[in-house]
């Protein structure tokens, strides 16, 4: 597919340009970039571009969804357009990750453990959904499972269950892999400290309370330090703690130690203090820790079920937006490996669901082609367990879906946990979710499945459709309205008090000027809707006032009219657009939509003529918003100063919501 450099060059200037951008890189569906300053980020451009999908801001990054296939040509180009150097994700998150504040590290760093053992935590999460389905008494037969019935499955069961158990006993080789490199040490270390952790010589921590219980704890003796001999199976922060201290120790040898003898000092001596200290003080205590942390949730979940199921099952699609969701990770892994399951992933799935619900009802909401299909696409993601398209492309965007999406989730939470809903494993989210989930539980999570996916839908259209008719009656009223309290404003010059204008500065009609110089033009709203900037139309010729000065306006209705007495001085042929001209000799542009010539008529009523008068207020054209939106064109309305008129001195320019003929957009000062 053949990428328009306009749109490229817009996603650089809606960034706050190429001087902002001090590293960009990208990934599978979205641009990535570090930038010096967000608040120059335009974000209304953004939403405007056909190559974006969503925009966000996480962790120190500005993120552009472009999609798949699509966004590494949007990438090349880019770097074409700014001459920047291409980097990498770790170049940008480098960059970015000077910007945070401590927490905000502290989350990233996690995320940046986490992620890159995700696919085997995964992975081992939907064979074990597998060996549940085989395994688990009372799916398919009453009392019974598969394998009781079938006994020549019970083999392949058994095989699928070590397969798919290796992950989790062996997570702390994970966790130390991927932890050690983050830190700055060598992973191969990190995967030989977290197998001696879980070394088959050492009790395995699954079996540490019965043998607390029975007295049988195995110990060594260092000179009269008793120190338990077990190991640290399902854990995350003794490995967490070691590893860190291994990276850093590791890091302190390289830099003091002759390189003839590396080999023979680094690697023994960063290994031997890091296990001994594993062993002696950072297990013990950080057992200790998560094992109080672990308590604290089960505490918790037993005594406020269904507030902790509110709290956490309405608020999770907040953490995902912050970044924090990736924190909860090491809970889920924490407590099913000390546990043997965990409430928090089966409300993790159903929050996926409940925003690709309310993202599907926006299909049924939303006017603008390119926005239904987004809606439709994001959704499928969602129900497949990745919400950020979502969230950040459809629901963020129009608020009201991404809270109904949250209502919906918080409900279905409370009966998960009042039900004690539990998921075996963390594998996928969203529908293949229940795959994670004791068998004997799928009954209540089918029915939070089905809360999460009515709730959000129902509300999202009911609140959504009654929002449309009341902008249609908006629209309509001022169709009927709107010559009559044109005339009286242009009569009166009376200004909203909403807008930011000087009252003593009033609109001269052709009636008014005469003979009399007319200083100050001011030119009101000829559409209702939201009046921006010109940087956020999305044509260059608009955005970079290649044609003139000037302010676009967002549409709410669809209905033009004069926005002060004038001749009209060209009506274009294609109907989209007409220039007026004002009794002192000032020109101006109505622009409706962008790229709309190509329609060539089609879905615009022309209700004047070339030469025709007309006065404030009067009905200059009406647009069809679906034709012009199922075409795929924006309908922001340019209003525009054209260059090359000598009588202008200076253009202000008032943005914000605008009501046609009582509120100004435009200030001109005229020379003389």
């Amino acid at each position: 597919m053949a990428i328009d450099k306009k749109q490229v060059e817009e996603i650089v200037r809606a960034v706050g340009g190429k001087e902002n951008i001090e590293a960009a890189t990208h990934c599978v569906t979205r641009l990535r970039f570090a930038l010096y300053d967000e608040s120059k980020v335009d974000n209304e451009s953004l939403d405007q571009n056909d190559l974006v999908k969503g925009q966000f801001s996480s962790q120190g990054q500005f993120q552009v969804v472009i999609g798949p296939g699509l966004v590494d040509k949007v990438y090349d180009e880019m770097i074409q357009i700014t001459g920047g150097d291409r980097s990498s994700k770790d170049d940008v998150k480098e960059v970015a990750g000077k910007k945070q504040n401590p927490i905000q590290r502290a989350i990233k760093t996690l995320s940046d453990i986490f992620i890159p053992i995700l696919p085997a935590i995964i992975t081992a999460g939907l064979l074990l959904g597998i060996n549940n389905i085989l395994t688990g008494p009372g799916i398919f037969f009453d009392g019974k499972s598969l394998v009781d019935v079938y006994p020549a499955w019970k083999d392949l069961a058994s095989i699928i269950n070590t397969i798919a158990s290796t992950a989790f006993t062996f997570l702390p080789a994970l966790i130390g892999w991927a932890a050690v490199k983050r830190f700055g040490g060598s992973p191969l270390l990190g995967i030989v400290l977290g197998l001696i952790l879980v070394h088959p010589d050492l009790l395995s921590a699954y079996g540490y309370a019965d043998a607390v219980n029975n007295g049988t704890v195995p110990t060594w003796n260092l000179f009269g330090w008793e120190i338990e001999k077990i190991g640290y199976q399902g854990q995350v922060l003794p490995v967490l703690v070691s590893a860190y201290l291994l990276a850093k120790m590791e890091i302190f040898l390289n830099k003091r130690v002759h390189d003839s003898i590396k080999l023979l000092v680094v690697a023994p001596v960063t290994l031997l203090i890091t296990g001994f200290l594993a062993f002696t003080i950072i297990g013990p205590v950080t057992f200790a820790i998560a094992n109080a942390i672990t308590s604290g949730l089960i505490y918790v979940y037993d005594s406020y079920a269904a507030l902790g199921g509110l709290i956490y099952g309405g608020l999770y699609a907040l953490l995902v937006i912050t970044g924090m969701h990736h924190t909860f990770l090491a809970v889920d892994v924490q407590l099913i490996g000390s546990q043997g399951g965990t409430f928090l992933w089966p409300m993790l799935a159903l929050s996926n669901i409940a925003q690709g619900s309310a993202a599907l009802a926006m299909m049924l909401v939303l006017r603008e082609k390119k926005m239904r299909g987004l809606a439709a696409t994001s959704s499928v993601s969602a129900f497949l367990g990745v919400t950020e398209p979502a969230i950040f492309g459809v629901n963020i965007r129009y608020r009201y879906p991404f809270i109904f999406g949250m209502v919906g989730s918080a409900i279905g939470g409370v009966l998960l946990t009042m039900n004690n809903v539990q998921a075996t494993s963390i594998g996928v989210g969203g529908v293949p979710g229940f795959l994670s989930i004791f068998p004997n539980k799928w009954g209540v999570f089918f029915i939070g499945m089905a809360i999460v996916l009515v709730v959000p839908f129902v509300l999202t259209v009911l609140f959504g459709r009654a929002k449309l008719r009341k902008e249609d009656r908006s629209a309509s009223n001022e169709t009927v309205n709107e010559p009559k309290a044109a005339t009286s404003q242009s009569a009166s010059g009376v200004t909203s008090s909403t807008v930011k204008t000087d009252p003593n500065q009033r609109t001269r009609s052709a009636a008014q000027v005469g003979d009399e110089a007319v200083n100050t033009l001011e030119i009101m709203a000829p559409l209702t809707g939201q009046a921006v900037s010109l940087e956020q139309v999305p044509d260059p010729a608009f955005a970079e006032k290649q044609m003139g000065e000037g302010v676009a306006i967002q549409p709410s209705g669809n209905l033009v009219v004069a926005p002060f007495d004038a001749q009209v001085a060209h009506v274009i042929k294609s109907k989209h657009a007409v220039i007026l001209e004002h009794a002192s000799g000032l020109q101006v542009l109505i622009h409706v939509g962008i790229n709309t010539v190509s329609l060539k008529g089609e879905g615009f009523n022309m209700h004047v003529e070339a030469g025709e008068h007309v006065k404030a207020g009067q009905k200059l054209l009406e647009f069809d918003r679906k034709v012009i939106e199922d075409a795929g064109h924006p309908l922001i309305t340019p209003i525009i100063i054209p260059d090359g008129q000598d009588m202008v001195e200076r253009v202000e320019v008032t943005t914000g919501d605008v009501r046609s003929n009582q509120n100004g957009v435009l200030k001109v000062h005229l020379k003389g």
